[in-house]
């Protein structure tokens, strides 16, 4: 009766740790112990460990603590030194004691052999266990690895594709540019062509407006000089006039010589009374001489009318001709004049043509500058394009060139990571020397954290 009392003591005391016991005991691995110790049978294993029903490990644990606690203080014993050997950590937690490994129960039960068997299945147990584990994470290891390897091509392919994207891109907002910028040229090119057009007319129109006033100042001058040649002529009439005015004599010099006139016709007078005074003298004196005086006096008279009248007639004759030669004088600066104005008027239109002449030279002057200046700035702008296409392509290139040497850049990284990955790979399937007794106390140790 004492020992149920004590055998449910026991139980109950470990009853306040049986949450903790199903979630961190695996019964795979303390059933053989507990089988070893004939605390359990075969019958009991195999219907905690291969009971359809009991799918989930934790229920599993849970009929194991319930076919153990059927079997009293010996089961609690078995129970506590499998927790020492498997889960030392939740024997100390559980006992507070530090684990010993006297194995005391199944020594008893089966002897030393016995424990070495058990430890010796167990550890073959334990070491094909890790084999596989160590299996299967060098599998998971190598498929982590492929999988790295795929992720790199596929950053790399996908770094390519942004590179191909951005390179689209720039190329299309290049060609977006280009097209701005021939259209923004087209418009240029044709207000250059219209503001040409406008100033060669506003040329032309001002070229007219030019000849225009060179001809009305051309008109001007001739008549100009018309009008000086006409006030030169008037003037030497004027001047003319007045000298003959001058030469004329005076009324006082007219009075003198009508007076003088009188006296020599009073004294002619005179003298022909005289003459008759004396003729009558004489008649009387010499009658026969009269008619011979007569004679003489009426010859002498014939003689001086006649003299009278040839110097008349010279006088005429001179007066006919001082006129004449005034007139031809007159002939002659009219002739004058006209050769004057005429040499003018020569020279007026040789002016006038020399002018034409040099304007038309430098129309044509103009128009070749304007040509070849037009030519200069057409062979320049296309020179400005031929170098604008080539420094493009330059950078067209330079950016291939540099596409291609980040992508060369982008296969050496990946080949670097795969002869990374290959290093850790052979690095990992190298042997390393471990104990299996290690490895089982820190997998318990890291269950029963």
């Amino acid at each position: 009766m004492l020992e149920e009392d004590n055998d449910e003591t026991c139980w109950n005391n470990l009853e306040n740790f049986r949450v903790k016991l199903i979630s961190v005991i695996d019964p795979s691995r303390i059933t053989p112990y507990l089988r070893q110790c004939k605390v359990i049978s075969h019958d009991d294993e195999e219907q905690v460990l291969n009971d359809p029903s009991l799918v989930m490990r934790k229920r599993k644990a849970g009929v194991l603590l319930d076919i153990l606690q059927r079997t009293g203080h010996k089961g609690f014993e078995a129970f506590l030194e499998s927790l020492e050997l498997y889960y030392p950590q939740l024997y100390k937690k559980i006992t507070g004691k530090e684990p010993s490994r006297v194995f005391s129960m199944i020594i008893d039960t089966a002897g030393e052999s016995g424990l070495s068997q058990l430890l010796m299945n167990e550890i073959m147990k334990l070491q094909s266990t890790v084999q596989e584990e160590r299996r299967k994470a060098q599998e998971l290891t190598m498929w982590l690895r492929t999988k790295e390897d795929t992720i790199r091509e596929m950053w790399v392919r996908d770094s390519l594709l942004h590179k191909h994207q951005e390179r689209a891109q720039k190329m299309k907002e290049e060609r977006d540019s280009l097209s701005k910028e021939l259209r923004k040229c087209k418009d240029e090119n044709y207000n250059l062509a219209m503001s040409y057009a406008k100033q060669s007319e506003e040329k032309s129109a001002a070229l007219m407006k030019n000849r225009d006033l060179i001809l009305e100042i051309d008109r001007l001058k001739h008549s100009l000089m018309k009008a000086e040649d006409d006030c030169t002529l008037e003037r030497k009439h004027t001047m003319k006039l007045k000298h003959a005015i001058e030469q004329r004599p005076s009324h006082e010099v007219m009075w003198e010589i009508q007076q003088e006139k009188e006296l020599l016709l009073a004294k002619n007078q005179e003298l022909e009374n005289t003459l008759q005074q004396v003729a009558r003298e004489q008649n009387l004196e010499k009658s026969l001489s009269n008619e011979a005086l007569e004679n003489d006096c009426s010859q002498i008279l014939e003689e001086r009318r006649e003299l009278m009248n040839t110097i008349y007639s010279l006088r005429k004759e001179l007066q006919r001709s001082e006129v004449l030669q005034d007139k031809y004088a007159e002939e002659k600066e009219m002739l004058e004049l006209q050769c004057t104005s005429l040499r003018k008027d020569s020279q007026m239109y040789k002016k006038r043509i020399e002018a034409v002449l040099q304007q038309m030279e430098e129309v044509a002057s103009e128009r070749d500058q304007a040509l070849l200046t037009r030519e200069q700035f057409y062979m320049q702008y296309s020179k400005n394009l031929v170098e604008r296409d080539a420094y493009r392509k330059q950078i067209r290139e330079l950016g291939e060139r540099c596409d291609e040497m980040q992508l060369q850049l982008f296969q050496k990284e990946s080949q670097l990571l795969a002869t990374e990955a290959k290093l850790k790979r052979l690095q990992l399937e190298l042997p390393t020397p471990t104990s299996d007794l290690d490895d089982t106390s820190s997998r318990d140790s890291q269950e029963v954290s």
